[in-house]
């Protein structure tokens, strides 16, 4: 085969990945523009209303799931975060030969298929003897983030010599001041993506919420696949659209975070943690 083939013209390449794009996001579109079907149609759009939404907010248990999942979000945005960026500090900082091995584990969750990860949840709270609830979902959440924030703060802080701490402790600061005051704020922008990356990913999971809820505080996601199984409605439409828009604010406000603390570094970079 000639080194000049139509398939390695860019040609192709550029017709592959609009096909691609179309693949991604045209049934996503399909569901946005359905959402403000006037008729209880799934197949003929007839008039513009708002009528699907105003359902959805009349409805006292779709507000209650709606709820319970910024609820659930929030509590895993701020335990995840705490946590995964203290143990990004202790494995990049750390000099035991117990940090390579520890950095391989923190990529486990993020390649474990998520409904192993459900079970895994569910079997553990069953040998407990824990009763699914609210908190059993946020646990499950909490845990299944932590990587992420630990592998996006772990990235920029790999850009940051150790130096600057040195010389916060040989101006007379204590370790645990020197990361107070020199190393967290220099963090900020990366733990505040992460931050808002776990709230998007906990706002509308379902496959964990599903192996972990209970018979009430029922979140969103789950509240939908059971309205599903009695037949799809055009709510179904306006309530996918809110959760996306949901998902997508958090997403991009994450990649401009960066400039809101007046840094130039990119800020998907920083969100992937492949910042430097």
């Amino acid at each position: 085969m000639k080194s000049g083939s139509a398939f390695d013209k860019p040609r192709f390449l550029r017709v592959f990945t609009g096909l691609v794009y179309v693949f991604l996001f045209v049934p996503i579109l399909v569901v946005i523009v359905f959402s403000f079907n006037s008729q209880k149609s799934l197949q003929v759009m007839d008039g513009i209303s708002l009528r699907w939404y105003e359902d959805f907010f009349n409805d006292s248990t779709l507000r209650e799931s709606l709820f319970i999942s910024i609820e659930i979000a929030l509590i895993t945005m701020v335990v995840a975060t705490v946590v995964g960026t203290a143990l990004a500090i202790g494995l990049v900082r750390s000099r035991s030969r117990m940090a390579k091995g520890s950095n391989l584990l923190m990529l486990v969750p993020l390649v474990t298929p998520e409904i192993v990860a459900g079970i895994s949840a569910l079997l553990i709270f069953s040998q407990l003897g824990i009763g699914l609830s609210f908190w059993t979902i946020v646990l499950a959440h909490i845990t299944f983030s932590i990587s992420y924030v630990t592998i996006v703060v772990r990235g920029r802080l790999a850009t940051i010599g150790i130096e600057i701490e040195d010389a916060a402790r040989d101006l007379g600061a204590s370790r645990l001041e020197s990361v107070r005051l020199v190393l967290v704020p220099a963090l900020w922008p990366a733990v505040v993506a992460a931050g808002l990356l776990v709230f998007a990913l906990s706002f509308d999971d379902f496959v964990l919420s599903f192996f972990t809820t209970g018979e009430q505080s029922q979140p969103l996601p789950v509240r939908i696949w059971s309205m599903i199984r009695f037949g799809v409605s055009p709510t179904i439409n306006a309530i996918g659209t809110l959760m996306m828009v949901v998902s997508i604010s958090a997403v991009a406000l994450a990649v401009m975070i960066p400039r809101f603390f007046g840094r130039r570094e990119s800020g998907v970079k920083v969100l992937t943690g492949a910042e430097g």
